[in-house]
Protein backbone atom coordinates (compact mmCIF):
# COMPACT_ATOMS: atom_id res chain seq x y z
CA UNK A 1 0.00 0.00 0.00
CA UNK A 2 0.98 3.08 -0.72
CA UNK A 3 2.41 5.83 2.23
CA UNK A 4 -0.32 8.57 1.89
CA UNK A 5 -0.78 10.95 4.12
CA UNK A 6 -4.19 10.51 6.37
CA UNK A 7 -5.38 14.10 5.73
CA UNK A 8 -5.55 13.91 1.67
CA UNK A 9 -9.03 13.80 0.84
CA UNK A 10 -10.15 13.16 -2.78
CA UNK A 11 -13.34 14.19 -3.92
CA UNK A 12 -14.94 11.01 -6.32
CA UNK A 13 -18.20 13.07 -8.63
CA UNK A 14 -19.44 9.82 -10.45
CA UNK A 15 -22.82 8.80 -11.07
CA UNK A 16 -22.31 5.01 -12.12
CA UNK A 17 -22.23 3.43 -8.97
CA UNK A 18 -20.40 0.68 -9.39
CA UNK A 19 -17.63 2.60 -11.06
CA UNK A 20 -17.93 4.99 -7.97
CA UNK A 21 -17.73 2.14 -5.52
CA UNK A 22 -14.70 0.45 -7.45
CA UNK A 23 -12.94 4.00 -7.12
CA UNK A 24 -13.40 4.36 -3.89
CA UNK A 25 -12.39 0.99 -3.03
CA UNK A 26 -9.40 1.41 -4.27
CA UNK A 27 -8.07 4.78 -3.19
CA UNK A 28 -8.74 3.98 0.76
CA UNK A 29 -6.66 0.31 0.17
CA UNK A 30 -4.33 3.32 -1.11
CA UNK A 31 -4.85 5.24 2.24
CA UNK A 32 -7.20 8.27 0.71
CA UNK A 33 -9.78 9.30 2.21
CA UNK A 34 -13.07 10.35 0.39
CA UNK A 35 -16.07 12.30 -0.34
CA UNK A 36 -18.59 11.21 -2.81
CA UNK A 37 -20.79 12.58 -5.21
CA UNK A 38 -23.86 10.88 -6.85
CA UNK A 39 -24.95 13.70 -9.91
CA UNK A 40 -23.92 16.95 -10.54
CA UNK A 41 -25.78 19.14 -8.39
CA UNK A 42 -24.61 17.20 -5.11
CA UNK A 43 -21.17 17.72 -6.85
CA UNK A 44 -21.10 21.00 -7.54
CA UNK A 45 -22.12 21.59 -4.08
CA UNK A 46 -18.79 19.42 -2.49
CA UNK A 47 -16.54 20.62 -5.29
CA UNK A 48 -17.14 23.99 -3.88
CA UNK A 49 -17.68 23.59 -0.62
CA UNK A 50 -15.87 20.28 0.64
CA UNK A 51 -12.08 20.15 1.67
CA UNK A 52 -9.94 18.42 -0.38
CA UNK A 53 -6.83 17.88 -2.06
CA UNK A 54 -7.74 16.65 -5.70
CA UNK A 55 -11.57 15.92 -7.32
CA UNK A 56 -11.73 13.12 -9.82
CA UNK A 57 -14.94 14.69 -12.08
CA UNK A 58 -17.19 12.12 -14.76
CA UNK A 59 -17.77 15.09 -17.29
CA UNK A 60 -21.18 13.24 -18.11
CA UNK A 61 -23.38 14.07 -15.07
CA UNK A 62 -27.62 14.16 -14.53
CA UNK A 63 -27.79 18.24 -13.20
CA UNK A 64 -24.72 20.35 -13.86
CA UNK A 65 -22.71 18.15 -16.40
CA UNK A 66 -18.37 17.65 -15.02
CA UNK A 67 -17.49 20.74 -17.54
CA UNK A 68 -19.93 23.00 -15.54
CA UNK A 69 -18.74 21.89 -12.04
CA UNK A 70 -14.77 22.19 -13.58
CA UNK A 71 -15.64 26.03 -14.66
CA UNK A 72 -17.08 26.68 -11.25
CA UNK A 73 -14.48 24.88 -9.59
CA UNK A 74 -11.32 26.70 -11.56
CA UNK A 75 -13.38 30.02 -10.84
CA UNK A 76 -13.52 29.69 -7.34
CA UNK A 77 -10.64 27.19 -6.36
CA UNK A 78 -8.25 27.76 -8.99
CA UNK A 79 -5.73 25.55 -7.67
CA UNK A 80 -7.61 22.87 -6.75
CA UNK A 81 -6.24 19.99 -8.27
CA UNK A 82 -9.06 18.19 -11.10
CA UNK A 83 -8.63 14.70 -12.81
CA UNK A 84 -11.71 14.38 -15.59
CA UNK A 85 -12.71 10.66 -16.10
CA UNK A 86 -13.86 10.55 -19.89
CA UNK A 87 -15.78 7.75 -22.19
CA UNK A 88 -13.69 6.55 -25.03
CA UNK A 89 -13.90 8.53 -28.00
CA UNK A 90 -14.75 11.92 -26.09
CA UNK A 91 -11.62 13.44 -27.40
CA UNK A 92 -13.88 17.22 -27.63
CA UNK A 93 -14.78 16.99 -24.03
CA UNK A 94 -11.25 15.98 -22.92
CA UNK A 95 -9.69 19.08 -24.81
CA UNK A 96 -12.34 21.08 -23.54
CA UNK A 97 -11.80 19.98 -20.22
CA UNK A 98 -7.91 20.83 -20.47
CA UNK A 99 -8.64 23.91 -21.56
CA UNK A 100 -10.58 24.71 -18.76
CA UNK A 101 -8.22 23.55 -16.70
CA UNK A 102 -8.16 20.61 -15.82
CA UNK A 103 -4.86 19.03 -14.54
CA UNK A 104 -5.55 15.54 -16.30
CA UNK A 105 -7.85 13.17 -17.96
CA UNK A 106 -8.37 9.23 -17.59
CA UNK A 107 -10.30 7.36 -20.70
CA UNK A 108 -12.92 4.80 -19.33
CA UNK A 109 -12.37 1.51 -18.79
CA UNK A 110 -9.44 1.98 -16.50
CA UNK A 111 -7.38 0.54 -14.54
CA UNK A 112 -7.13 0.98 -10.90
CA UNK A 113 -3.52 1.40 -11.39
CA UNK A 114 -3.41 3.94 -13.99
CA UNK A 115 -5.81 6.02 -12.04
CA UNK A 116 -3.52 5.68 -8.48
CA UNK A 117 -0.76 6.32 -10.83
CA UNK A 118 -2.24 9.78 -12.39
CA UNK A 119 -3.32 10.92 -9.21
CA UNK A 120 -0.07 10.55 -7.62
CA UNK A 121 1.52 12.21 -10.47
CA UNK A 122 -0.91 15.00 -10.49
CA UNK A 123 -0.80 15.44 -6.57
CA UNK A 124 3.27 15.33 -6.55
CA UNK A 125 3.57 18.19 -9.31
CA UNK A 126 1.28 20.04 -6.80
CA UNK A 127 2.70 19.43 -2.70
CA UNK A 128 1.23 21.70 -0.23
CA UNK A 129 -0.28 23.52 -2.21
CA UNK A 130 -2.71 25.95 -0.58
CA UNK A 131 -5.86 26.76 -1.74
CA UNK A 132 -5.62 30.82 -2.79
CA UNK A 133 -2.84 33.88 -2.02
CA UNK A 134 -4.54 36.94 -2.09
CA UNK A 135 -1.09 39.36 -1.96
CA UNK A 136 2.62 38.57 -2.36
CA UNK A 137 5.40 40.47 -1.19
CA UNK A 138 8.30 41.44 -3.81
CA UNK A 139 11.16 43.60 -3.09
CA UNK A 140 9.97 47.14 -3.10
CA UNK A 141 6.53 46.29 -3.41
CA UNK A 142 3.54 43.36 -3.12
CA UNK A 143 1.67 41.95 -5.80
CA UNK A 144 -2.00 42.67 -5.29
CA UNK A 145 -4.23 39.15 -6.70
CA UNK A 146 -7.43 40.76 -6.02
CA UNK A 147 -6.98 43.85 -7.74
CA UNK A 148 -4.58 42.43 -10.44
CA UNK A 149 -2.11 45.09 -9.72
CA UNK A 150 1.23 45.95 -8.03
CA UNK A 151 2.23 48.30 -5.72
CA UNK A 152 5.23 49.49 -4.83
CA UNK A 153 6.42 51.55 -1.63
CA UNK A 154 7.13 54.83 -3.48
CA UNK A 155 3.37 54.83 -5.01
CA UNK A 156 3.48 53.57 -8.06
CA UNK A 157 1.68 50.84 -9.49
CA UNK A 158 1.68 48.64 -12.87
CA UNK A 159 -1.51 46.60 -13.67
CA UNK A 160 -1.53 42.80 -14.54
CA UNK A 161 -3.42 41.29 -17.36
CA UNK A 162 -5.61 38.28 -16.23
CA UNK A 163 -2.66 36.01 -17.70
CA UNK A 164 0.35 37.73 -16.21
CA UNK A 165 -1.92 37.61 -12.60
CA UNK A 166 -2.59 33.95 -13.25
CA UNK A 167 0.89 33.02 -14.25
CA UNK A 168 2.50 35.03 -11.10
CA UNK A 169 0.17 33.31 -8.53
CA UNK A 170 0.70 29.92 -9.84
CA UNK A 171 4.48 30.44 -8.98
CA UNK A 172 4.14 32.12 -5.85
CA UNK A 173 1.56 29.31 -4.72
CA UNK A 174 4.61 26.62 -5.42
CA UNK A 175 7.53 28.81 -3.43
CA UNK A 176 10.98 27.22 -3.73
CA UNK A 177 10.09 24.73 -6.64
CA UNK A 178 11.01 24.86 -10.17
CA UNK A 179 7.90 24.81 -12.44
CA UNK A 180 8.56 23.30 -15.97
CA UNK A 181 7.24 25.49 -18.67
CA UNK A 182 4.85 22.39 -19.36
CA UNK A 183 3.45 22.58 -16.33
CA UNK A 184 2.33 26.34 -16.64
CA UNK A 185 0.95 25.66 -19.85
CA UNK A 186 -1.26 23.12 -18.63
CA UNK A 187 -1.79 25.28 -14.84
CA UNK A 188 -1.91 28.36 -16.49
CA UNK A 189 -2.75 28.13 -19.96
CA UNK A 190 -4.39 25.21 -19.41
CA UNK A 191 -3.79 23.52 -22.62
CA UNK A 192 -1.96 20.31 -23.55
CA UNK A 193 1.90 21.80 -24.37
CA UNK A 194 2.59 18.73 -26.72
CA UNK A 195 4.34 20.12 -30.15
CA UNK A 196 3.29 23.53 -28.90
CA UNK A 197 5.66 26.24 -28.52
CA UNK A 198 6.85 27.76 -25.17
CA UNK A 199 7.89 31.45 -26.50
CA UNK A 200 4.64 32.76 -25.02
CA UNK A 201 5.14 31.77 -21.75
CA UNK A 202 9.24 33.31 -21.99
CA UNK A 203 7.39 36.66 -23.47
CA UNK A 204 5.00 36.80 -20.63
CA UNK A 205 7.49 35.78 -17.92
CA UNK A 206 9.62 38.85 -19.47
CA UNK A 207 6.48 41.32 -19.17
CA UNK A 208 6.18 40.44 -15.77
CA UNK A 209 9.80 41.40 -14.82
CA UNK A 210 9.03 44.55 -16.59
CA UNK A 211 6.09 45.05 -14.01
CA UNK A 212 7.96 43.80 -11.63
CA UNK A 213 11.22 45.82 -11.90
CA UNK A 214 12.70 42.11 -12.14
CA UNK A 215 16.31 43.10 -13.48
CA UNK A 216 16.37 40.41 -16.53
CA UNK A 217 20.06 39.99 -16.09
CA UNK A 218 20.04 39.20 -12.41
CA UNK A 219 15.83 38.33 -11.46
CA UNK A 220 15.01 37.56 -8.03
CA UNK A 221 11.47 37.30 -8.19
CA UNK A 222 10.96 35.22 -10.87
CA UNK A 223 14.18 33.22 -11.59
CA UNK A 224 14.66 31.30 -14.61
CA UNK A 225 16.73 27.89 -14.13
CA UNK A 226 18.26 26.87 -17.25
CA UNK A 227 16.90 24.12 -19.30
CA UNK A 228 14.20 23.07 -16.23
CA UNK A 229 11.68 26.21 -16.11
CA UNK A 230 11.24 29.45 -13.60
CA UNK A 231 10.43 29.56 -10.07
CA UNK A 232 9.55 32.33 -7.37
CA UNK A 233 12.32 33.88 -5.29
CA UNK A 234 15.79 33.65 -5.19
CA UNK A 235 17.43 29.89 -3.79
CA UNK A 236 20.37 28.10 -4.13
CA UNK A 237 20.12 25.21 -6.81
CA UNK A 238 21.82 22.86 -7.12
CA UNK A 239 23.25 22.33 -11.25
Amino acid sequence: MAEVNNRQRILVIEDDAAIRRGIVDALHFEGYVTSTAADGRQGMNLALEVECDLVLLDLVLPGPSGLEILRAVREARPTLPVIILTALGDESDRVQGLRLGADDYVVKPFSVSELIARIEAVLRRSPQRPTDVSEAPIPGGVVDFARCEVRFHDGQREILSDREGELMRYLVLNPGRVISRDELMRGVWRLEPRGMTTRTIDMHIARLREKLRDDSSDPRVIVTVRGRGYMFGKAELEA
